[in-house]
């Protein structure tokens, strides 16, 4: 008997917190659609996923957060495959650089906030050497990084942490595939940029789209890097849904949930996009 129970009460702890997070995800879902009986709100609505996508400062809060989240993701993955590439040619794939590698990845968020504060802003430390350098005038010369409207300083500190994971996410894969098919191609005559954009690039596709759409959907969804670093007005997704969520009017719960549903999707279709490409590799490889 106790044998029968025991795998049940394994996975008890998971199935309670899976069940938390469906309660949750079903309510919140609920909301965006407007549906609150406790604050007299029981009609199915549209309303505010239209308001969110037609109110301008809501607009601009969606669009600034795909900018960033496209261009941290997009940056980060050339940035990444291109350092693989240059440690893959120099057989740097093992040892103390990998370590090296590692540090960003491990270091969390609000550390790298702290850190680019006191480095790129009007009052940190390359205004000062510029300031004491005579470079500039004053220190509020120097180009505004952080807390500025297009959201470089949150670019910024997501490249710092992203490159090293996609860098340590796909130079596995390269090595192995450099080291067997890409030398194979150079004994036959092939250059080391031609074997390297015809053969080991392409194989190495699938890992590289994955990386992109999981930086992509963290950097949509993530509220630290946003609220440390982000100008006050557009604000990031997360931000403007945290706001509104404990806004004193209860009334504007649904809208901090259409907000939250607006990345829900992304981040739905973004998982479809990766299990599509997953099951095409995993078809491809069985087929060979």
């Amino acid at each position: 008997m106790r044998r029968k129970l025991t795998p049940y009460l394994l996975l008890a702890p998971q199935i309670i917190l899976s069940l938390l997070f469906i309660i949750g995800l079903a309510t919140g879902i609920t909301q965006s659609f407007g549906v609150i009986p406790a604050f007299g709100l029981r009609e199915p609505t549209f309303k505010y996923y239209r308001e969110v996508l037609t109110r301008p400062e809501m607009l601009k809060s969606v669009l600034y957060s795909l900018k960033v989240a496209f261009l941290s993701a997009g940056i980060a993955t050339v940035a990444g495959v291109g350092l693989s590439a240059v440690c893959v040619a120099h057989k740097k794939t093992k040892g103390p650089m990998m370590r090296v590698i590692q540090l960003p990845i491990i270091v969390p968020h609000v550390v790298v906030a702290i850190f680019l504060v006191n480095i790129f802003s009007q009052n940190g430390v390359l205004a000062r050497i510029g300031y004491a350098l005579g470079m500039l005038q004053e220190q509020q010369q120097f180009p505004m990084l952080i807390y500025d409207t297009k959201g470089v300083g949150v670019i910024l500190a997501y490249l710092w942490k992203e490159i090293p994971f996609i860098l340590y996410f796909v130079i596995a894969l390269m090595a192995n595939i450099n080291e067997n098919l890409g030398e194979a191609a150079i004994n036959l005559g092939a250059g080391r940029w031609t074997a390297f954009c015809k053969i080991t690039l392409p194989l190495c596709k699938g890992a590289v789209i994955s990386g992109f759409l999981i930086i992509f959907v963290f950097a949509l969804g993530a509220y630290e890097l946003p609220f440390l670093l982000g100008a006050t007005s557009p604000k990031a997704l997360p931000v403007l849904a945290y706001q509104q969520y404990i806004h004193p009017d209860l009334r504007n719960r649904p809208y901090s949930m259409a907000l939250n549903g607006i990345i829900i999707i992304l981040s739905v279709l973004s998982a479809w996009i990766y299990y599509f490409i997953v099951q095409k590799n995993m078809k491809a490889l069985t087929e060979q």
